[in-house]
């Protein structure tokens, strides 16, 4: 089970797709926002992903309670001031698509209403993210899914029901390729709430191809999730923590995007697979185990007594485990103290 994005095979068999979240990392520059995928690009990413909104369609203008943020790296804000200061501009869009073609990495996003659906579409994007936040979203999961394009969906605060629902709906809309992704919605997200033996439980249980939206701080669970089965990898991205913005706290620098990079692969290819076949890498070291060794020089027709033979390095000789079977066996030649045990050595 695999999705394809741009070309790119994204499932168990294959590398760990790595995805740079931009989100409001740009800090409202347009050439910030370039800067970053050039970066990216350079780290390694597989993808940058964009977020698609604006204010007026995440929320309303409105100084009612509900509307405050409390608590969190956004306390205090209104949510239309946040997506006001956050978004992404509509009208950047077709520059960043285009720049991330001419540099050769993958551009997508994360439209949060039909209306960045269809500009995204206007501009070819290969695939659609879902965010957590969205996930009891169906018609805009019936609407993304209706492109037919690869879907990656978060399922941060999703309940087993609510995911079931939303993966419903994109399946019977139209979704072939399917991405389901373990999330913690925490900004960050402690560590020990985690919960990446839940990736492995996501895929199988979804029959989805698992992977991790990571918001903890630094690249150890993003690593420890490939270990853990995850195929997918994403983590927000900023140039310069030090510049600020909304995300900016929970996001990683261009030298822990390429060790991220570097480090999933390294996880991915060293999980391998199961079974009990030798490896290529131990085979020059089979010698170094025990075997069978004389002890002492002997002559054609002696008799075999166990001081005469011990099992030592190297494993030149006959195996250990027939130590008992050649006591007690008589000779057929000569042999040297220091000599290996073989079966031509003995009498039948």
């Amino acid at each position: 089970m695999y999705a394809t994005i741009n070309g790119v095979k994204i499932g168990s068999e294959y590398p760990p797709y790595i995805i740079a979240e931009l989100s409001a990392n740009h800090n409202g520059s347009l050439e910030r926002a370039l800067e970053t995928i050039d970066e990216a690009k350079r780290c390694g990413a597989s993808a940058v992903k964009l977020q698609t909104y604006t204010a007026d369609t995440m929320t309303i203008d409105s100084d009612r309670p509900e509307f405050l943020i409390q608590g969190g790296p956004w306390d205090g804000h209104r949510l239309y001031d946040l997506y006001k200061m956050a978004q992404t501009p509509f009208e950047w869009h077709k520059a960043m698509f285009e720049h991330a073609r001419k540099i050769g990495i993958t551009v997508f996003s994360t439209p949060f209403d039909e209306t960045a659906v269809d500009l995204l579409e206007e501009l070819g994007a290969p695939a659609y993210k879902i965010a957590s936040f969205e996930a009891t979203d169906l018609p805009l999961i019936e609407y993304v899914a209706k492109t037919g394009k690869p879907m990656i969906m978060s399922t941060g605060m999703a309940s087993e029901q609510e995911i079931e629902e939303a993966v419903n709906t994109a399946r019977n809309a139209g979704c072939n390729e399917l991405v389901l992704l373990h999330c913690t919605s925490s900004y960050p997200a402690p560590m020990e709430q985690a919960n990446l033996a839940q990736v492995k439980v996501l895929g199988e249980r979804f029959q989805a191809i698992p992977g991790l939206s990571d918001h903890t701080l630094g690249t150890t669970a993003s690593v420890a999730a490939v270990a853990l089965g995850a195929c997918l990898i994403e983590k927000h991205f900023i140039l310069n923590r030090s510049d600020g913005g909304p995300d900016s706290a929970f996001s990683i620098e261009p030298n822990e995007l390429k060790c991220l990079c570097a480090n999933t692969h390294s996880a991915w290819a060293a999980v391998g697979k199961p079974g009990y076949a030798r490896q290529l890498a131990e085979e020059p070291n089979k010698m170094f185990r025990r075997s069978i060794y004389f002890m002492r020089d002997m002559k054609a027709g002696e008799v075999i007594a166990q001081s005469d033979i011990r099992r030592i390095r190297p494993g030149v000789g006959i195996q250990p485990k027939y130590f008992n079977t050649l006591v007690g066996k008589e000779l057929r030649v000569d042999v040297m103290k220091g000599t290996p045990t073989d079966w031509k050595q003995f009498d039948e």
